[in-house]
């Protein structure tokens, strides 16, 4: 397929057999799967995962994709391409009854957060996730709490998905390479969550006060949300950093935060 890869879409085109098959092999297709696949860009992974389910969904924004992706699948089963922006697109409308969606791609690195977001807003029709992104935001999702690496992107996905880097990409893997390492991860949603939370907005609302001033102590940086004897009842000292909290204790001063009447 001869395609200039556009910067704008954020394309880098997977072309490493040897890393496709590695992918292939770790999603480990079943024939009864309900799979699809953001950004298939010239078909590299979208012809292997094919082969083995025979019927899939695609999710390609470039429109200039869409013709010569199919012609090139068209032998292999039945590709169903939605030409939409993966950030506004429904997935939970291609979920059916006993088959949740196994989601694959190679995200653009330039939406890949807020994709992730929009992917576990609709996690419930979700089975796992498997994706190709910066090698540095992986690690930041995986992080544990401690690390320098632990943040907002660290706690709002631990809280909503299992989280198991897989292998490193290297650069010459694409075309063209981009200028950072990549990894490939997956992504677990929560069947039987390990934590109750009692109110998402509130959650997420403590989340971003604490990492928004992460130098500071819980006392200072969660001022506006709770009080130092708030965050005490809640059994966790009020002069720790930020950093230090596991996800679980974020759910705990959450939980408090939204039981308690707002501070003044």
């Amino acid at each position: 397929m001869n395609h200039r890869p556009r910067k704008r879409f954020g394309q880098n085109f997977l072309h490493d057999p040897g890393i496709i098959q590695r992918i292939v092999q770790v999603i480990d297709p079943e024939p009864e799967d309900n799979l699809v696949e953001i950004g298939p860009g010239q078909g590299a992974i979208t012809q292997l995962l094919l082969q083995k389910v025979r019927r899939m969904h695609a999710v390609e924004l470039d429109r200039d994709l869409v013709g010569p992706l199919a012609a090139l699948c068209a032998p292999l089963g039945e590709l169903l391409i939605h030409n939409t922006d993966a950030l506004k697109f429904d997935f939970t409308q291609l979920a059916e009854p006993g088959r949740p969606l196994r989601v694959v791609g190679n995200l653009p690195y330039n939406i890949s957060t807020p994709l992730l977001f929009h992917l576990l807003d609709q996690s419930a029709q979700i089975q796992d996730m498997h994706f190709m992104l910066q090698k540095e935001v992986v690690e930041r999702m995986a992080a544990s709490h401690g690390s320098k690496t632990y943040g907002r992107l660290s706690v709002m996905l631990q809280a909503r998905a299992q989280v198991t880097p897989l292998f490193n990409i290297g650069p010459g893997a694409f075309s063209p390479p981009p200028k950072v390492d990549s990894a490939f991860v997956r992504l677990q949603p929560w069947q039987s969550p390990p934590y109750q939370i009692d109110d998402w907005a509130i959650f997420s609302q403590t989340v971003s006060h604490a990492f928004s001033q992460r130098r500071k102590t819980l006392r200072n940086s969660l001022k506006m949300i709770l009080s130092a004897a708030d965050i005490e009842a809640a059994g966790i000292d009020p002069g720790t950093r930020v950093e230090q909290l596991s996800v679980m204790d974020f759910v705990t001063l959450a939980n408090v935060a939204a039981a308690a009447p707002p501070t003044t």
